[in-house]
């Protein structure tokens, strides 16, 4: 008996054109999102040290680590062109919201 063999073949899927000013927007965004997330997660991580020796000083780092955090995220919604005020900003406070269970 003879087999026959089926030969697949393959087709090569190209690639989907991308515009240059998508991969800017992309490019900007994530060198945005990695210099304001690590000031925010340390100085939200940094205020519970602190936060133990004055009060004080710990919540002021912890409300500071807040605002870089929601001004990264609204700063990445209009880098996409899209409204600052939207549930994304929840994604800035994040680091701050965490932190908090261990300052309060």
């Amino acid at each position: 008996m003879e087999q026959t063999q089926r030969r697949v073949i393959r087709r090569r899927r190209t690639p989907k054109r991308m515009n240059i000013e998508t991969v800017q927007r992309w490019v900007a965004s994530a060198i945005l999102f990695h210099v304001g997330s690590v000031p925010a997660i340390t100085l939200a991580v940094y205020s519970i040290g602190v936060a133990a020796d004055d009060f004080g000083r710990g919540v002021g780092l912890w409300v500071m680590s807040g605002v870089i955090g929601i001004l990264t995220a609204a700063g990445i919604l209009a880098i996409f062109r899209r409204f600052p005020l939207s549930p994304w900003l929840l994604v800035g406070i994040l680091p701050t919201a965490v932190t908090g269970f261990y300052i309060f």
